[in-house]
């Protein structure tokens, strides 16, 4: 998978002497900068919370937003359900770094990723979802979620009592495909 850099506009450069970012696959090197960003949140109860083992095991899922001398600043997943439905799970920016457009890079570069692989729908849940909206994800009803995807779900310190907006994006290629015909599929 390829790489590109992306120079960001707006906001203060903070830390970064050099504002120009990359979004990359991850490598297993960056996987404890993973972990600690998603444990930041998950803390708060805005994420679910991921073991190392878990990292490394998915680590092909990830795609990591970094900055000139390779910090993270954050990750995204795209986890493929089915043969036309993934989920973007695990995005997380570094509160520091939020604002810049790093999330909403990240969305993209598993947009462009599910496409690559043929995906035409991506589902995410989440309790963001104007950052999703702008990359051109819509609301959904959780109901119309194929029941598979609810498997790590349980192990939410909010399970049931979720308040997270599910929302998917469709392949404008693929309007009639998706979840609605991959959740009798997948239940």
């Amino acid at each position: 998978m390829k790489s590109f850099s992306l120079h960001l506009s707006g906001g203060d450069a903070g830390d970064w002497e050099d504002p120009r970012l990359e979004i990359r696959p991850a490598r297993v090197g960056d996987v404890p900068a993973i972990f600690e960003l998603i444990r930041t949140f998950a803390d708060r109860k805005l994420m679910i919370k991921r073991s190392l083992g878990e990292l490394y095991e998915s680590i092909r899922e990830f795609q990591v937003a970094v900055d000139a001398d390779d910090r993270v600043l954050g990750c995204a997943a795209l986890h493929v359900f089915w043969a036309d439905l993934a989920e973007l799970k695990c995005l997380a920016v570094a509160e520091a770094a939020q604002g810049r457009g790093i999330g909403r890079a990240l969305i993209e570069a598993c947009g462009r990723e599910a496409r690559g692989l043929g995906i035409s729908s991506v589902f995410t849940l989440t309790y963001v979802a104007e950052i999703f909206e702008k990359s051109g994800y819509r609301k959904i009803d959780k109901s119309e979620l194929p029941h598979k995807i609810w498997n790590e779900c349980v192990r939410c310190p909010l399970f049931p009592s979720c308040n997270e907006i599910a929302l998917i994006w469709t392949d404008a290629d693929h309007v009639e495909t998706g979840v609605h015909e991959l959740a009798g599929a997948t239940n």
